[in-house]
């Protein structure tokens, strides 16, 4: 048998593969992103004091870095999926965008937050709660996200995962700050570490597993 007959017997049964489109991945993030917002928001689980505080620096700080980095570290995740992609700068980009929120935030501390104790301030058993609901908020976006990243070709797929992490945690964060009761930015900036991290850690744990033979 020849090659070129090989070739063809090969390939007979081979389906066309859509063609990637970051534009559309983009606005399949988005869309869930949008969807879980509302479902959370309909739960009746929004701070009752929102429309007090609408306008406050503290609140602005949290709800715009937070949505900020979610749409930057979700562009740079999706965009590691190509196999040309190189993750590492991407994720020095966003690790620069979260760097300067947190410095952001002391700017915004409510008055008399500083003269309180340390624990008060970070509230450990409220915070792990926050941490813990931070997480679960991010598990679809996860999923959407290694679906996304198993369907394209990261040469990197450890770090592409990381990125995945990232972004996910962001978005989590971002849905849970419209419901989230404290204004302090120490205790954001810890708990809310604290849950994005988690996520990123269980996504470049278990999502490069797929790519394993």
């Amino acid at each position: 048998m020849s090659s070129e007959s090989l070739i063809a017997n090969l390939s007979s049964d081979l389906t066309p593969v859509q063609r990637r489109s970051m534009l559309r991945e983009g606005g399949l993030v988005l869309a869930l992103g949008a969807v879980e917002l509302a479902l959370f928001l309909g739960l009746g689980v929004m701070r009752p004091d929102m429309h007090h505080i609408t306008g406050s620096p503290f609140l602005i700080w949290r709800v715009g870095s937070l949505g900020l980095l979610a749409v930057v570290a979700c562009v740079l995740a999706i965009r590691s999926f190509s196999p040309t992609a190189r993750p590492r700068r991407g994720l020095m980009l966003a690790s620069a965008l979260a760097v300067a929120a947190i410095i952001g935030g002391a700017f915004v501390t409510p008055d008399g937050a500083s003269e309180r104790a340390l624990l008060d301030r970070i509230d450990p058993a409220s915070g792990l709660i926050c941490a813990a609901s931070i997480f679960v908020l991010s598990l679809p976006i996860v999923a959407l996200l290694g679906a996304l990243m198993r369907r394209a070709a990261p040469t990197q797929p450890r770090l592409s995962a990381l990125a995945s992490g990232i972004a996910a945690g962001a978005c989590g964060a971002f849905v849970f700050a419209f419901c989230c009761p404290f204004n302090d930015p120490l205790y954001v900036v810890v708990w809310y570490s604290v849950g994005c991290a988690a996520v990123a850690v269980a996504a470049q744990w278990g999502l490069p597993r797929r790519f394993r033979l």
